[in-house]
């Protein structure tokens, strides 16, 4: 179990307050890792905080937004001041925004695309720094079932996380010389504030459940043991890939 083993190790998850990220950084935090988490909201990054906090390993918390580089730079620094490095990186924050392709706006587009894969971009910037002066490092993205598939109503959606899976391959290939590996995991359905919408519909959530030979929606901790797994010295020889875990949807 050393392979999994994360004590002694900083991690920073964006979105970290609420659905798949918060599982993300409660399970880093079961692992040993110390964990930063930055979110809108300071009443859920206290929450999880306290949640981690039951693992004895340190925690660190910014509401913000995600698209404030100035602040990302200067939350980053104070982690790096307090841990020394950010060891693993996890881009988790991400939004989306239900509508026809001809009524989504200019202004809907762009902030899906900063939020999803712009600050995947900026985030990642500003952490590769620290992880290139030790040589080492784990970046993890957040990708979706619609990095390979397209979906109706969610166009601007789509090509976020089209995006997000050509940049971990481009990052991977950038920086594997200098011990930093960069993945994605790409969830399929789960029941998050993100998919409310989704799931408040009879229908729709009929179908969903339909198209998943496991016949069940995800849940935050399924994601867990693969966050881990890409963190930890278990997955030292992968890099560019994205991990679907999606009850099988992708090959139905």
């Amino acid at each position: 179990m050393r392979l999994f083993d994360l004590s002694g190790k900083t991690a920073l998850v964006t979105g970290g307050g609420r659905g798949l990220g918060r599982g993300i950084a409660l399970a880093l935090a079961e692992a040993g890792a110390d964990v930063a988490v930055v979110s809108r909201s300071k009443e859920e990054l206290e929450n999880v905080c306290q949640e981690m906090s039951k693992f004895s390993v340190r925690t660190f918390y910014q509401n913000m937004d995600i698209r404030d580089t100035e602040e990302m730079k200067s939350f980053v620094a104070k982690v790096v001041e307090e841990q020394g490095t950010v060891d693993i990186l996890v881009n988790a924050a991400g939004v989306n925004i239900r509508r026809p392709f001809l009524e989504i706006s200019e202004s809907d587009w762009d902030f899906v695309m900063d939020v999803n894969l712009k600050s995947v971009f900026l985030t990642s910037q500003i952490v590769l720094p620290y992880m290139r002066k030790q040589q080492s490092g784990r970046i993890i993205n957040i990708a979706s079932l619609t990095s390979e598939i397209g979906m109706k109503d969610i166009a601007a959606y789509c090509a976020s996380k089209g995006g997000v899976s050509q940049i971990t391959k481009a990052m991977a290939v950038e920086f594997a010389e200098e011990g930093i590996l960069v993945n994605a995991i790409g969830p399929g359905y789960y029941k998050t504030k993100l998919t409310e919408p989704v799931f408040n519909d009879d229908a729709k959530r009929d179908w969903i459940l339909s198209r998943i030979p496991m016949r069940r929606t995800g849940e935050a901790n399924d994601l867990a043991g693969v966050a881990i797994f890409l963190a930890s010295p278990a997955s030292d020889y992968i890099t560019g890939q994205t991990i679907y875990v999606d009850g099988g949807w992708l090959i139905s």
